[in-house]
């Protein structure tokens, strides 16, 4: 396990989340983008608001849901880049 690995069970379990539904992959890449893309502060801001999103979303498959709102992110940052 890595160290990687064992922060998020931490912190889910903390948190009360079920890390199974987590796509760690997806939100380390797309705050990459947005680290490059736009600046580096916003990177986490954008994860934060990223897991409101699917958190008020109420979703019961938040993973292809996730997905969607990461590619309008991506749209985002590709359509008027700072």
């Amino acid at each position: 396990m890595t160290t990687l690995d064992e922060w998020t069970s931490r912190v889910s379990a903390a948190l009360g989340l079920d890390p199974s539904v987590l796509d760690r992959d997806a939100v380390l890449d797309l705050t990459k983008d947005v680290a490059h893309g736009v600046a580096r502060p916003a990177a986490p801001l954008t994860a934060y608001l990223l897991g409101v999103a699917v958190g008020r979303t109420g979703l019961s498959e938040p993973a292809a849901d996730m997905a969607e709102l990461v590619e309008r992110v991506r749209a985002l940052i590709a359509a008027d880049p700072p």
